[in-house]
Order: C-alpha cells, then structure tokens, then sequence
C-alpha cells in the first residue's frame, strides 16, 4: 500500500532517509513548475526547487503529522519565491510583449517571434503557439488569481489549504479562482474551434 505524504514525512522525522527521497521524487516536478511560474527563470526555479526540500530537511521536525504536507511544503516555496522577487526587485525582465532588445522598438516580440516559428505540420504550430499562450496568459493574471490558479492547478492544493497559506476566506480563493478561470477561458477564445476538430 502507498503511503501517504503524511506518513512518508513522519517515518523521515523517525530518521528514515528513503522517505525523503520519496517526497522529492513525488513533488520535485510541482514544485518546479509552481517556482517558474512565480521567478520565470528555469535556473531560479530549480534553484528554488532545491532551496525548498533543503529547508524541509532543516525544518522537518516541525512538521505536525495531523498536517497536510502539501500546504506545509508550498508554503515554504511560495515564501522562497516571495524572497527571490523581493531581491530581484529592481531588475525587469522582459515580458513576451515587448520588442526584442536592440531592435529600436520596431522589431518583433517575443510572443511574435515565438508563434512565428511554425513547424510544418500544422497541429504542432498551434499547438506551439498555444502553449506560448496560455503562458503568456498566466503571466497576465493579476497576481492574487495567478497564485491560486498555481497553487490549485500546479501543485493541487486543496482551496481550503490555499485559505489558510494565503491569509484569506475560502470563498475568496474560489471567487480568485473563477476569475481567472475566465480571463484564461476569455484570452484562448480562438483556439476553441480548434480544439473542437482535434477530438
């Protein structure tokens, strides 16, 4: 029988050290994807990645068994992620929309060069294009939403847990949740149809 998260992190508090390599193996991909989504830089995000487990190891003993380890673990994550964009604060990263640097402002986006770059076969174009939307699109919600919508999508945390990570009312995490649902729904409009000849 498959332990549960819970179990696995009270048999590593015991001093079991395959344990931990269990909870790696089950979230490392998460926990990645829910960091890129927060630093978008894939060297930060794994550097995150790794920051996060280290900081379970320091601090497993904390852990309370009656407590959901993937509230506990996103938390420390989502702490680590705050920390990074407060330091990195005065740099920019260019968003999709902007011009290519050097290009005077008349060149190309990122999004424009991206989506141009159409393989032959038209399924993998859109598809291509596509995913560079619907990143674009996640980029675009307004902080608050873009975090429920990470923390429920990516790392399928329970809206009662996301309540209590975020300091907020459950109905508020689902009425976050709704709306960015929409503007995701509302920004990928065109691709219905084509959706709708791909099942």
């Amino acid at each position: 029988m498959m332990l549960s998260d819970e179990q696995l992190m009270t048999r590593f508090q015991a001093g079991e050290r395959g344990a931990l390599g269990e909870l790696v193996k089950r979230h490392s991909r998460a926990v990645f994807h829910f960091a890129m989504r927060h630093v978008r830089s894939p060297q930060v995000a794994e550097d995150v990645a790794q920051d996060a487990f280290v900081r379970l190891v320091q601090s497993g003993h904390d852990f309370k068994p009656e407590a959901r380890f993937l509230t506990w673990l996103f938390t420390i994550v989502r702490n680590l992620c705050i920390d990074h964009l407060r330091k990195a604060a005065h740099r920019r990263h260019p968003s999709l929309d902007q011009p290519r640097p050097g290009d005077d402002g008349d060149g190309p986006s990122l999004l424009e060069r991206t989506a141009d770059r159409r393989a032959d076969v038209e399924r993998g174009a859109v598809s291509s294009e596509l995913s560079v939307r619907i990143s674009a699109a996640v980029e675009l919600l307004p902080d608050e939403q873009r975090e429920v919508f990470l923390l429920r999508e990516v790392g399928n945390v329970p809206f009662k847990d996301i309540a209590e990570l975020t300091g907020v009312s459950e109905n508020t995490v689902k009425s976050r949740m709704r709306y960015a649902l929409e503007r995701l729904q509302a920004a990928l409009r065109e691709y219905e149809e084509y959706a709708k000849t791909l099942k």
